[in-house]
């Protein structure tokens, strides 16, 4: 199947290229980077500069595809101005959809965030009513990546619901790779902080695995999913650490271990086949530092 990747030169959008590349698709990346002329790509993939704010550029790298995974964007308004990440995030999906059910494509998977919940970066506090988090959780953002993610999510509820392209939105957790883990996790594995944002996380192994595993699924319709390690980033029990910060203002649902991730992957599991297979301790020992040296 021949494949769109979106933002195919940024962190998980490389990597995604890959996955794709193994799993024997054929591969087209677009970014705003510019092409290598006179080289061929690294990759293996085809590449093809454009602006996905602009409906033209999208619907030229979309002609002739058969689905769409959509990384690009920019991930956060700490380093870019709100009305900018908002702006960007959710006209390049919103084109993307129009495109996608102009075109004749199969299916979109969409990069949405395990931040639609709105706890990780509120403004005002705001807690769960119950972890691990699922789908079914009512989502409260606060600010514009959120709340792009969020509206993104509902531009493929729109598209699904009006044409026969099915749509996949993920919403991965906070994605490690193996360079990641000692300066992000290390200090949470020896003295957690309070923030549920951050209990949390998924090895970039396992997320393209999920994303690969979107890609050849027959769901029909739209279906949100949920994509985190099995194990919190603590190494703690789950229940312990909602004590600790929160007190009986959460509720702590059964969980399969007790150092559970604060974030279900059950309909993930039961509808993709999904399992993540990687933890934080295939990096660091209980000390919160690495086990060999990453370059």
């Amino acid at each position: 199947m021949r494949v769109l990747v979106t933002g195919a030169r940024g962190k998980v959008g490389r990597s995604t290229v890959g996955a794709l590349l193994a799993a024997g698709h054929e591969v087209v990346g677009t970014d705003l980077g510019v092409p290598r002329y006179e080289l061929p790509d690294e990759d293996g993939a085809a590449y093809v500069q454009a602006d996905l704010r602009d409906p033209g550029d999208v619907y030229a790298v979309v002609r002739g595809c058969q689905a769409i995974v959509h990384c690009a964007a920019i991930p956060t308004h700490a380093r870019n101005t709100p009305h900018h990440v908002f702006a960007n995030n959710l006209l390049s999906t919103y084109h993307l959809a129009e495109a996608a059910e102009a075109l004749g494509v199969r299916r979109i998977v969409n990069l949405s965030s395990a931040a639609v919940a709105g706890h990780a970066t509120a403004v005002r506090p705001s807690l769960p009513e119950y972890l691990p988090a699922d789908e079914a959780e009512t989502v409260r953002p606060q600010e514009p990546y959120a709340l792009a993610k969020h509206v993104g999510e509902q531009i493929m509820d729109m598209t699904a619901r009006r044409s026969d392209v099915a749509c996949v939105s993920l919403r991965p957790s906070w994605v490690q790779r193996a360079c990641d883990y000692e300066a992000n996790l290390g200090p949470l594995v020896r003295d957690p902080q309070p923030r549920l944002s951050r209990w949390s996380y998924v090895d970039m192994g396992d997320l393209v695995a999920a994303i690969v595993l979107a890609v050849d699924c027959d769901l029909p319709g739209h279906e949100v999913f949920h994509i985190a390690a099995e194990d919190n980033t603590t190494g703690r029990p789950l229940h312990e650490l909602v004590e600790r910060f929160y007190g009986d203002r959460v509720a702590v649902r059964p969980t399969g271990r007790p150092d559970a991730s604060a974030v279900s992957c059950e309909k993930a599991r039961r509808l993709l086949g999904f399992h993540a297979k990687r933890s934080w301790r295939d990096h660091l020992g209980e000390d919160g530092r690495a086990l060999t040296a990453v370059s």
